[in-house]
């Protein structure tokens, strides 16, 4: 084990943050493929469970219907795929990117108490899952890693007047008290 902190710590690992640009790649790429299959009519039918027992997306079958809904989310999965893409230089769109994903997670996550035969009666039932309620626990995981980006992007949008006055601080030799602070 302290081999391969050593290791970290020799690349500088521990002072980069690889970790925030590697979580942002796996979200677009994601958001990408999920949204792609959004355009096929196996994806519409096998989101039929899931969509009508969404207490958050229901409303969408009447609004859109099977196929509409499907290419709504679509839409909604590369536009958020986009701006956190765009997040990369454009922290605001980072934010908009990371709002969305939280909205989409929500979205699905809210589904799970509503699935009809979610949990395996011949197993005892809760919390033994079947596949429907597997597929969407997942959505547990990218929630996470969508309040992650959020905070990441908020706290670096939050520091570009401390960074712009740490820069002029630093020319003139008065450097504010915390300027060492570390973004997470």
């Amino acid at each position: 084990m302290n081999y391969l902190v050593k290791v970290c710590q020799r690349y500088g690992i521990f002072n980069s943050d690889i970790d925030y640009h590697v979580l942002r790649a796996s979200m677009v790429l994601i958001f990408l493929f999920f949204g792609y299959q959004k355009w096929f009519e196996y994806e519409a039918q096998a989101l039929i469970p899931y969509i009508s027992n969404g207490p958050l997306i229901a409303w969408m079958y009447p609004v859109f219907g099977v196929r509409g809904a499907c290419w709504f989310l679509g839409v909604s999965e590369w536009t958020f795929g986009a701006l956190i893409f765009i997040g990369f230089w454009n922290k605001t769109a980072g934010v908009l990117g990371a709002l969305g994903g939280i909205a989409s997670f929500v979205g699905t996550t809210t589904i799970i108490p509503f699935m009809p035969d979610g949990w395996a009666a011949s197993a005892g039932g809760f919390p033994a899952m079947t596949e429907k309620v597997a597929f969407l626990m997942k959505d547990f995981v990218l929630l996470a890693a969508s309040f992650y980006l959020l905070k990441q992007d908020l706290l670096r949008l939050s520091l570009v007047p401390y960074r712009e006055t740490v820069s002029i601080a630093t020319a003139t030799s008065e450097i504010p008290s915390g300027a060492g602070r570390k973004i997470a």
